[in-house]
Formats: structure tokens, sequence, C-alpha cells
């Protein structure tokens, strides 16, 4: 034997799926065997990390905020480079944008202790204007309007896409009694309050008395919809029950309100004030059904961008109804008309048949719905100033409004009466039937404003109007909460879930 046949030869071999080098010397057959050692870059060792660390992990949470944060600065750095100074920290815009941040990242943080998300977006955008940080002026005040009501036009048409229209014809009666009986009751009786209590004029009771009562869209919608893709209450149709009361309920109120409003500063005709109300139903009804037919025509089934050309027909048909209606001289005829095409358009479409497309018009604007969210609950809670809160007025306002809704809760039973429902699910429709945010935020401050142009200023009607003001804001605290919590955590317990959720 050669001493050469003695020298280890070496081979790679396959052991448990790993490459490793087996030296085998001969005749004897000793075998050594050891893993490769492969001399590997920093920048493979680094690549390697990121991959095990982020692109193997299960989808998680934390991975939603890494890329929120991401996301944000990376606008924020291209808003500085279109604007400047003003995505500064010393700029509206950048106020903005902490403002909508902070929203969105209360919203989880709420939901982990078992509350509606809307409460965290609520309570972000109060505490960053009671700290003093969001403040915004000239043009952002109407940036942020304009926001906030695409918001709104977002959550009214899928509001409107969620409606069953057979359902709608069965308790059409029921809808009327809804949308307007708790909300006329609620008025009177905290104008009955006001005036025999607190000793204030009719016209100013009544303007206190319709601003209180109008409930909150956007608080209400959402927790409907979601409870109807669950299928919670869809055998007897209470989500679409609650969705279609709810603008004939905000248009009650708005009108009454504007017509005592009027009354008291005497703008304009007075017959015309009070046709301003049926005239708002009829023209919210008639642009809503046209445009609805005109968006459900438009364009045919097998267009292969079927899908974004008819949420384009909807949506800023929508928009130009929330925006333009006050402009044109119809204050509460937005919300309706905006439910009302997105209704129609949806009829017009089941009618037509399915799409190849799975994605519906629906999904998309459950899409828009989550970008927007934060925007509207954030810039509805920097309109509470909790600064402008005195004992004297809470005391009073907190009472007057526990009130109220008892009365509320006791007049939506009544008109739920033979309308096929049990105790709990008139008792969620009472809950669903609190909440107040978006009609105060928007025309609390209309009174003080109205008063404060006056020369001079009447005393009596300024203290008046502040404590509107302070009230509406008490209104938004304590109803947000209770109606968001209620039918969230309700919604389960009180209603029958169908065999199949709604799609």
């Amino acid at each position: 034997m050669t001493n050469e046949a003695l020298l280890p030869s070496a081979t790679l071999v396959k052991v448990c799926g790993e490459d490793v080098r087996a030296d085998i010397i001969r005749p004897r057959g000793v075998v050594r065997i050891e893993p490769v050692r492969e001399n590997k870059s920093k920048l493979k060792l680094a690549a390697e990390w990121v991959q095990e660390q982020l692109w193997d992990r299960p989808h998680s949470c934390w991975q939603d905020y890494l890329t929120l944060l991401v996301l944000t600065l990376v606008m924020w750095l291209l808003l500085v480079i279109l604007f400047g100074d003003q995505v500064t920290p010393s700029g509206d815009m950048f106020r903005m944008l902490v403002l909508i941040l902070c929203a969105a990242v209360a919203a989880p943080l709420t939901a982990l202790l078992r509350l509606p998300p809307l409460l965290g977006m609520l309570i972000a955008g109060i505490i960053l204007r009671t700290v003093g940080f969001y403040h915004v002026s000239g043009i952002y005040l109407t940036n942020v309007t304009n926001l906030r009501q695409t918001a709104m036009t977002v959550i009214l048409i899928k509001a409107g896409l969620g409606l069953d229209p057979a359902t709608l014809i069965k308790l059409s009666l029921v809808v009327v009694r809804l949308g307007m009986c708790p909300c006329t009751i609620e008025a009177i009786t905290i104008a009955l309050i006001a005036v025999f209590l607190l000793g204030w004029p009719w016209l100013w009771a009544l303007v206190l008395g319709f601003l209180l009562c109008a409930i909150s869209p956007a608080v209400v919608v959402p927790t409907l919809l979601d409870l109807k893709e669950r299928g919670y209450g869809e055998d007897k149709g209470i989500p679409t029950l609650v969705l279609a009361a709810c603008s004939l309920d905000d248009i009650t109120a708005i009108s009454m309100f504007s017509l005592f409003l009027g009354m008291i500063f005497s703008t304009g005709d007075l017959t015309h004030q009070i046709l301003q109300g049926p005239t708002d139903i009829l023209v919210g009804l008639v642009s809503g059904i046209l445009w609805g037919i005109v968006s459900g025509s438009l364009p045919h089934r097998d267009d292969d961008l079927a899908v974004w050309k008819r949420s384009a027909m909807v949506g800023i048909g929508g928009l130009c109804a929330i925006l333009g209606a006050p402009k044109a001289g119809f204050p509460s005829a937005g919300p309706l008309a905006c439910v009302t095409i997105a209704f129609v358009a949806s009829v017009c479409w089941k009618t037509q048949g399915p799409m190849s497309n799975k994605t519906q018009v629906a999904d998309v604007f459950s899409i828009l719905w989550r970008i927007l969210e934060p925007m509207l609950y954030a810039f509805i809670g920097a309109e509470i100033d909790l600064t402008i809160l005195d004992l004297h007025t809470v005391t009073w306002g907190a009472a007057v409004i526990t009130g109220a809704l008892l009365v509320r809760l006791v007049v939506c039973w009544v008109v739920l009466l033979g309308a096929g429902l049990n105790w709990k699910e008139i008792f969620f429709v009472g809950l669903a039937w609190l909440p107040k945010a978006t009609v105060q935020a928007a025309l609390a401050p209309l009174p003080l404003t109205m008063v404060q142009a006056q020369n001079p200023v009447p005393a009596s009607d300024l203290d008046m109007a502040s404590q509107i003001l302070t009230v509406a804001v008490l209104s938004i605290l304590i109803t947000s909460p209770l109606g968001a919590i209620g039918t969230t955590i309700g919604g389960p317990r009180l209603l029958k879930q169908s065999g199949m959720a709604s799609t």
C-alpha cells in the first residue's frame, strides 16, 4: 500500500439536507464529517437578517404600525419639499398631520381595550385641542372642513350601498316614524326644560333642542355596517331601518334648527324658512334618484374599469351633493341625496346582474373609509374645546341631556311597537339612536358667531349662545362614547345573527 492511498480524499455530501465535507481515508474507511464553512460577506449576512426578521415572519399588527410610520415620514418629507415652512412644526399643516397620525395610532390602542376605535380617535383630537397644540386658521380651516365632509360622504355612500330594498319598502312607515318622532320629541323636551327651569326664551330654547337632538351618522353608520356585515339583525332588517332613518333624523333637526335660528336674527322670509325642511327633503330625494340612475346606468357592466368608474360616479356625485347643497340654498339636502345616490345606483347594478370582476364598489369605499376614518373623528374631536366648560353650565347641561336621552329611548320604544321587533332589538335601536357628534360640532358655534356679529352685542343673547356651545360640546362627550360602546358591545348580545353574514 502506498502512502498516497492513505491520504484523505475530500468530497461534498448531503446529510439531513445540509452540505457537509466528508474526508474519507482509504483503505480503513475512516470518515470525518464537518459542516462546510462558507465565508459570507457582511452584506449577505445583513440580507439574511432582513429576510428572517421582516420577510419570513408572519403578518403582525406591528408591521402595520411600522408601515404607517414610514409612510407618514416619507409623506411629510414630500410635503416639506412641496410646501416648505408650512409643514414645519410651527405650521398649520404639520399640526393637521400630527393630529391625523395620533388618531390613527389611538384607534388600535383603544381596540385593545375592547372599546370602539372611534373613541380613541375622538379623544386624540380633544386632547390635542385642549392642550393648545392643534389650532389652524385661514385656508386650513376650509381644508379641514372639506376633508371632514369628504369622509362623511364616504360613510354615507357606504350606508346607501348597505340598504336592502325589500326591507326598506317593508319598513318605510317605520323609517319615517323613527326618523322624525324621537328627534322632535327630544327637542321639545329640551326646550320645555330650558323655558320653565332656566327661563330661556322659546326661540333660543328650540334652537338648543333641535341642535342637541340630531344623531351622528359618523358614529352610527360604521357600527351598523360592521354589524350588518357580520349578519346581526339582518333577519329583521334592523341595520337598514336605522341607516335609512338616520338621514331623515338629521334633516329634521337641521331644518328646524335653521328655522328658529333664522327667526331669532330675522334672516330671510319666514314662509321660506318654514318650507325649507320639506324643500330640502324633496331636493335631496329627487337629485339623489336622478344621479343614482345615471350612475347605475353608466358605464356598462362589461367595461374593464366598470368598478372604478362606478365608484367615481357615485363618489363624485355624493361629494357634490354634500359640498354643493348648502351653497345652493339647501343646507340639509346633501346627506339624503348622498345616501339616495348610492342606494339607487346599487339597485340598478343588481338589476343588471353580477360582473366578472370580484372587486365591488363597496370594497372601494371600504378602503377609502379606512384612510379617511382617522381624519373624520380626529377633526370632530378637535372641535371640542374643554376649556370653555364651566361648572354651572355643565351641571344643568348634563341633567338636560340625560333627561332628553331617556325621553328619546321611550319614544323609540313607542314608534317601534308593531314593527315586529322584540324588546332586545328595540333597546338596541334606542342605543344606536343616542350618539351626537357631527351635526353638533358643525352647527354649535353658529349661534355664537351670529350674536358676536351684532352691534351692539346683546349680553343675554351672548350668554345663551355661549351656553349652547358648551352644552353641545358636553353632549358629544357624553353620548358619543355611550352610543359607540353600547352599539358595539350590545349589538352581538341584543341582535340575532343570521345564518350567513352579509357581504
